[in-house]
């Protein structure tokens, strides 16, 4: 009698966490995905305002690239006091400031005239919106267990493929409302796509609980179970209770060297891939747009796959190693075919790949950094790893100067992600080691 008591105390205990984790993710998950899909939306829509826009202001490739790119700048300098910041003051404050800020600051591009305009509106942009996307992996992780981590952070990460859908698929109607009120199609791009922003920063401040116990649709025993969760993972795994010991760990560094190197190559693409499609293959700015969400939809359909077998398998590094090994090899065929169509399809497929890999990657941090050290760690990885996307802009638009062509940025930019697979085989080794090193302790 004992042991049936104690059964159906455990599996009352399941259902509690299953309905707990049921819920978290019906409440936080879309309106966090709306969220970061926005961010993106804002930082990207550039790539297609630069249709109309280098055009109408004079802009070279080499000032419309530093400007999209100096946005990272400002991004990377204020990730890690924005992140500690959002501890201090809870994830519902700081969220909610860093929409308004930011969707106030994208809608005032539209009135940009000068270089040098255009540059200080993207670097506050990068000011305003630093720390957002740290902050919802550090929040997500103090709702969720870690078995659960890939699949989430690729149910909020997937809004990335899903928001440059909807940015291919709308570029082409509002820069055809060119001259409507006075306004020129790229002037509507920015005000209609940042209004999302402020609207999302009310609804983050008036709905988002900052943890379990703050959750009104949570039941007592609901909100107890992932405080349980929570707490018996930090208190279980292998980590540093100081946040400077944490940024000096050479596996954060190494993290951040594999975000660098990823962003660098993704930036380069996504900041040029419509002027590239339009000029490779003389279509419209309407038709490359519903190419890009085309190719969109696939990276979300290869993240969902990827982060499920990902968390099926229990396995990270390998979901990572081979999609930047492919990742590599699209860019060097789309960087030196000679055939438009073979190398649209090359750099497209190299960006599925870029897209897969994210939920697998984003589980790794979290295996050696918790609590307050995470907040930091996550942070500090970004910040490192937010100077690619300023490097890829800049160096597309200095070597299309230099040479003619984008093709041959993409082609400089396919050794980043085999750096970036090196240095995670170099982790999983060392991960095994641990592993080993741990069972031969517990033997003894």
């Amino acid at each position: 009698m004992r042991f049936c008591g104690l059964e159906r105390g455990v599996l009352a205990d399941e259902q509690v966490g299953r309905s707990a984790v049921r819920k978290a993710s019906w409440r936080l998950i879309p309106l966090i995905a709306l969220g970061y899909g926005t961010a993106f939306l804002d930082r990207a829509n550039v790539s297609f305002a630069a249709l109309q826009m280098n055009r109408d202001l004079h802009f070279s490739a080499s000032v419309y690239g530093f400007a999209a790119g100096i946005f990272f700048v400002s991004y990377a300098i204020c990730e890690v006091p924005s992140n500690l910041l959002l501890c201090r003051f809870g994830a519902r404050k700081w969220l909610s400031r860093i929409l308004l800020t930011w969707g106030l600051l994208a809608m005032a591009t539209m009135f940009v005239r000068t270089a040098h305009q255009f540059y200080v509106l993207r670097f506050l942009l990068g000011m305003a919106e630093a720390g957002f996307f740290p902050g919802v992996v550090y929040y997500l992780t103090q709702w969720f267990p870690p078995y659960m981590r890939a699949r989430v952070i690729s149910r909020f990460y997937i809004s990335f493929p899903i928001s440059s859908a909807v940015m291919g698929a709308l570029a082409g109607w509002l820069l055809g409302l060119n001259g409507r009120l006075g306004l020129a199609g790229w002037q509507w791009l920015f005000l209609v796509e940042a209004l999302p922003a402020v609207v999302l920063g009310v609804v983050f401040f008036l709905t988002l609980p900052d943890k379990p116990a703050d959750a009104k649709w949570l039941t007592a025993e609901e909100s107890t179970w992932l405080t349980r969760q929570i707490e018996e993972d930090a208190a279980c795994a292998e980590h540093t209770t100081n946040v400077l010991r944490a940024l000096l760990d050479k596996r954060v560094w190494a993290v951040a060297i594999v975000f660098l190197c990823m962003l660098s190559s993704a930036y380069a693409y996504i900041y040029f891939a419509p002027i590239v499609f339009v000029q490779l293959t003389g279509l419209s700015a309407t038709a490359v747009g519903f190419l890009i969400t085309g190719l969109s939809l696939l990276g979300a359909v290869g993240m969902l796959t990827f982060s499920m077998s990902s968390d099926r398998h229990r396995e990270r590094y390998w979901h990572v190693i081979v999609p930047f090994l492919l990742w590599a090899a699209c860019f060097i065929v789309g960087g030196v075919s000679h055939l438009p169509w073979v190398a649209v399809v090359a750099l497209g497929l190299g960006i599925v790949m870029e897209t897969s890999l994210q939920g697998p990657l984003l589980t790794i941090p979290p295996q050696f950094l918790k609590g307050r050290t995470m907040a930091a760690g996550i942070a500090a990885m970004n910040t490192i790893g937010m100077m690619g996307g300023f490097i890829g802009p800049y160096v597309m638009g200095r070597v299309k100067e230099a040479t003619g062509s984008y093709q041959t940025g993409y082609l400089i930019f396919a050794f980043p992600p085999l750096l970036a697979a090196g240095i995670v085989w170099w982790m999983r080794r060392g991960a095994l080691r641990a592993e080993r090193r741990e069972r031969e302790m517990v033997g003894v």
